[in-house]
């Protein structure tokens, strides 16, 4: 975390994973994300199942259900895995469902929120819907993502979703019958929105990060100023859209060196899990 400001609405949390020998540490994050795997993939039951009898074949099982493609560059799951892990280290979140539970084949790409988390204690937890581009243009992540927030804000989404995000909740899950009732018809999208957010996490090749090769005064100044950059064209941009005032947006910004190149890594570490 390199740098977070949670005063800012939206607030910021600028990521990164550094440098080593001049290097960007593109094979250390892909090692730390299979780490989320598990968690990611399987359900609260079974993560809570995993011992030293089955650890193999549980890693294996959430390795296959993220996909089995060869056409990996434009698949989107690996941007759902960094926001999974973003907001479980910083917000230290609880997630409630995986998205890859509505899969009904292994390489289907499935719509929706990137992420459904909650936050705090159960009589006062808070409700995290997620969205996540994990793209190489920053303008363009930018664009989507707003449009796409603006779209699941819509009364007949959210109530859509609210009804298979409870269908789909782990009932041995210590927060399910809590967040059953916040989800249910009866209840308020008034009362719902004083206890949402909407943590959004972006992915662009960066040119800081192609700028330097250590992490120096100079680079974290620049990586600053970068964020901040984006940060300000991403709140201009979504105060034009029509949201519930109530609802609070954390921005997380990641850059990457070379998005290609780490993505093959990632699908190279993912199929070896397999």
């Amino acid at each position: 975390m390199r740098c977070h400001d949670i005063s800012l609405q939206p607030s910021l949390c600028g990521l990164c994973a550094g440098y080593e020998r001049t290097e960007w540490r593109s094979k250390q994050l892909v090692s730390h994300m299979m780490n989320w795997l598990p968690e990611f993939a399987l359900t609260s039951s079974e993560c809570a199942g995993i011992n030293s009898g089955n650890a193999v074949e549980m890693l294996r099982k959430a390795a296959r259900l993220v996909y089995q493609s060869d056409k990996f560059s434009k698949r989107g799951e690996f941007g759902e895995l960094f926001l999974h892990a973003a907001i479980r280290q910083v917000h230290d979140s609880l997630p409630a469902i995986s998205k890859l539970f509505y899969k009904s084949a292994v390489n289907d790409t499935v719509k929706g929120f990137d992420a459904v988390h909650v936050v705090g204690p159960p009589d006062a937890m808070e409700l995290w819907l997620g969205e996540a581009k994990f793209y190489d243009d920053d303008v363009r992540a930018v664009r989507d993502v707003v449009a796409e927030i603006e779209q699941h804000m819509v009364t007949d989404y959210l109530r859509n979703e609210f009804l298979l995000i409870g269908n789909k909740l782990d009932d041995n899950w210590p927060h399910t019958q809590q967040l059953k009732r916040l989800l249910a018809q009866e209840t308020s999208l008034d009362d719902v929105f004083k206890r949402a957010c909407i943590p959004v996490l972006l992915t662009y090749n960066s040119k800081c990060l192609s700028s330097f090769n250590e992490c120096c005064v100079k680079y974290e100044n620049a990586f600053k100023l970068e964020l901040t950059s984006i940060h300000n064209r991403f709140s201009s941009a979504i105060q034009t859209k029509s949201l519930p005032k109530e609802v609070r947006v954390h921005l997380f910004l990641m850059p990457l060196k070379d998005k290609a190149e780490l993505v093959k890594l990632l699908d190279g570490d993912l199929k070896r899990c397999q």
